[in-house]
């Protein structure tokens, strides 16, 4: 029997060999070049070097295989757990390592889906639970940790603080323009994150 891998409530049949990877690989290029919007299965096909039907067999929507490929992606990968002991360290290890803000591909990936993240339900669907649901679950981990070391205090809003980092790196790159260095993710850290970790304990 063929190997299949579900999509949606149907099982789909896999490509043969690597070529699953490299159709992949592709379309995490043409994101980052094109953006979702002007990306077509024509334009994955092309770059891939791969039939439009064979992308149809694998794949029923545009959604699906771009989902699919950034989920995957070489470049985009879900991060190690990390525990460097501190909040501090735990998040310039996540944020600024591979596959962190300080990563080309990742927040090339990210511009090419912003447009249509909020108007494309099937894409914002897939792009929570199979991009952002296992990252998400790192950062948690990061969080819970730093809770039980007594790291942020106890009136503190965890969830809300644990989107601060990524909305001000989001908003400085595509709102502002301002690149995601390292230097702009310690300040954030250690003069918006920390400080705010420790609520009304701060002085």
């Amino acid at each position: 029997m063929p190997d299949t891998a579900e999509t949606g409530t149907r099982q789909r049949p896999r490509v043969e060999g690597g070529r699953e990877d490299e159709i992949l690989d592709a379309t995490v290029v043409v994101v980052a070049e094109l953006g979702y919007d002007r990306l077509t299965m024509d334009a994955v096909a092309t770059a891939a070097k791969a039939s439009k039907a064979t992308l149809y067999r694998r794949w029923s929507t545009k959604a699906e295989l771009v989902v699919d490929a950034i989920s995957r992606a070489k470049g985009c990968p879900v991060p190690d757990d990390v525990d460097t002991g501190s909040l501090r360290g735990d998040l310039i290890s996540l944020s600024c390592e591979e596959g962190g803000f300080t990563s080309e591909m990742p927040m090339s990936v990210m511009a090419g889906l912003l447009t249509a993240l909020h108007r494309d339900a099937d894409l914002q669907k897939a792009f929570k639970e199979r991009f952002l649901a296992p990252r998400l679950a790192v950062v948690n981990k990061i969080y819970e940790r730093a809770v039980r070391r007594g790291e942020i205090a106890a009136d503190v809003d965890v969830d809300l603080l644990s989107q601060t980092l990524p909305a001000i790196i989001i908003h400085h790159a595509f709102v502002l323009g301002v690149e995601p260095t390292e230097d702009l993710i310690l300040r954030v850290i250690d003069h918006v994150i920390l400080p705010a970790a420790r609520g009304s304990q701060a002085s």
